[in-house]
């Protein structure tokens, strides 16, 4: 059988090395100042079609990660000399999957908050939350001083009379300080106790609207020894994506980020490669920085760089805030939705980045936001990406390859919302989640979660974008929107390939069984079980090889 080597070379890291099952800093020492060598034997590298190439091989690993990384291709080229071999056993090697739209901080603390996902109605939620907060009395980790916080209600699928109520939150927590955030993040439900710490005011419903939500949400991290307990969940969060295979993220946290992720791969939280967005309102500061997009942080190894501007230009369908040309379904007085920012705004903070070096990536659900944010990059000439496009007008779709612009979508969003669809948005003027439509119109796609708004899994974005559903037991979705496996595992990406090529960086994937092979929404969500191995900059983040 003719061998194909796949070698990794001019990488320098604190290398890592697989023995007897465990993962073990290798002597080097952490200066990158020796090279390394891994040989990556009998595995196979997926290639465009699904076949397998023959036999592969991976090596030369060392050095700092923040170096350029290649790969060699070469028909019966024998394994470099002196390198420590791994078996892959035939397993099958992808590239590192990327989650191309995460808020990391909030998605890590979902590890250690009440998650109200799966509530029915408010009465339900109510039950998880005394259930929530009788276990932390009797564990001891209750305090009056410290906000309770739960995540992910959906009160857009609850029905009219199951709604939010302050009365219903109050009677639950009482004195203690609970807030509880929407699913899609755009609006939080807080009890008295909360609303008076936090500055704001709630109604009867008890609900905060977006704007204000923002801004509230960041002032729940300043609790005594929240900012401990955050370390210790991001480190948990990051084993968690590595074990499902992903390899970097792009964080939107809507903090400041680049400051912050330069202390945490200070910390050693480095098992990710991150793109770390900034908001428009810190964009001139970041400017008198001397950053731009692209530039790497501090002490990160190369893992960390500066990411893009990132603008939230309306709201979310859930809220009924995404900003629309017709108006929502049922909704009395009617209403289009809401931008956060004047389309003059827009146009402005997309200047100043384009001028400044950084790169846009621009929320829009809403078609006529989209519209705005499209006629904003073609008047500034910016690049980057569209985030959501929920929503889009047949019209609007070439706009975003003849522009040179990324369809940053989040199938699984798809999947959560294809219940409120029909009640929200029943006479749209565009194509909801048009995944096919912007792929047959040559627009680069890159797949996310928006997490903590979905998992932090590609597999699930994968599975949702190639089946349209998440039962075979339920019908597809659209099913004339779906993606083709092949698009949507690149999409999953860095490279935007699903295929391993010369120049690529040594992140990379092996799998116990082909992800071509799976025939259903429910042995695609598996995926992660599967991952046998993952590989950031040389360095093994996760293995039971």
């Amino acid at each position: 059988m003719m061998t194909e080597w796949l070698r990794i070379r001019d990488v320098r890291v604190p290398g890592a090395a697989v023995r007897g099952g465990e993962t073990e800093l290798l002597d080097h020492g952490s200066d990158g100042s020796e090279p390394h060598d891994v040989l990556i034997a009998d595995g196979r590298i997926v290639s465009v079609d699904g076949n397998a190439v023959g036999n592969a091989g991976a090596a030369t690993v060392g050095g700092d990660a923040g170096d350029a990384t290649g790969t060699e291709s070469a028909e019966s080229t024998p394994a470099p000399r002196e390198c420590e071999t791994v078996d892959a056993q035939g397993r099958w090697i992808i590239p590192g999957l990327w989650d191309c739209h995460t808020h990391f901080t909030q998605w890590a603390q979902t590890f250690g908050r009440l998650d109200l996902i799966t509530a029915r109605s408010a009465a339900e939620a109510m039950d998880m939350l005394r259930a929530h907060l009788e276990a932390r009395r009797a564990a001891g980790t209750l305090s009056p001083d410290v906000f309770v916080v739960g995540m992910r209600f959906r009160h857009s699928l609850w029905a009219d009379d199951a709604q939010p109520t302050l009365a219903a939150i109050d009677a639950a927590a009482g004195d203690q300080p609970v807030a509880l955030s929407s699913a899609d993040m755009h609006c939080g439900w807080v009890n008295s106790a909360a609303a008076r710490r936090l500055g704001v005011h709630v109604g009867e419903s008890g609900l905060v609207g977006e704007l204000e939500w923002f801004d509230a949400y960041t002032k729940l991290n300043n609790a005594p020894g929240a900012a401990e307990e955050t370390l210790r969940l991001l480190r948990e969060a990051e084993a968690d994506a590595a074990g499902k295979g992903v390899t970097g993220v792009r964080d939107y946290e809507m903090a400041e980020n680049v400051d912050t992720w330069i202390r945490r791969f200070a910390q050693g939280v480095d098992r990710l490669r991150v793109d770390a967005g900034v908001y428009p309102e810190r964009l001139q500061a970041a400017i008198d920085a001397g950053w731009h997009t692209g530039d790497e942080l501090p002490g990160s190894h190369g893992l960390g760089r500066v990411g893009a501007m990132k603008l939230i230009s309306d709201g979310s369908l859930n809220t009924r805030s995404a900003y629309c040309s017709t108006p929502y379904s049922g909704i009395t007085p009617p209403t289009y939705g809401v931008m956060s920012y004047t389309p003059r705004q827009i146009e402005d903070y997309m200047r100043l980045a384009t001028a400044h070096g950084f790169a846009i990536a621009c929320h829009a659900i809403g078609d006529e936001a989209n519209t705005i944010v499209l006629d904003a990059a073609a008047a500034t000439g910016a690049h980057g990406s569209i985030e959501h496009a929920q929503m889009l007008k047949p019209a609007d779709m070439p706009r975003f390859a003849a522009l040179g612009l990324t369809a940053s979508i989040q199938p699984q969003h798809a999947m959560d919302d294809r219940d409120v669809i029909d009640r929200f948005w029943a006479h749209p003027a565009g194509i909801p989640y048009p995944f096919r439509a912007l792929y047959d119109a040559g627009v680069r796609l890159r797949m996310g979660s928006d997490a903590p708004v979905a998992p932090l899994d590609p597999w699930l974005a994968i599975s949702a974008a190639v089946f349209g559903t998440e039962s075979s037991d339920r019908e597809p979705f659209q099913p004339e929107q779906c993606l083709d496996v092949r698009a949507a595992l690149a999409a999953s990406t860095a490279q935007g390939r699903d295929r391993l090529a010369p120049g690529d960086p040594a992140d990379l994937v092996l799998l116990d069984r082909d992800p071509y092979a799976a025939r259903s929404p429910e042995e695609m969500r598996a995926m992660p079980a599967s991952v046998a191995a993952t590989m950031v900059a040389g360095r093994w983040t996760f293995s039971r090889l």
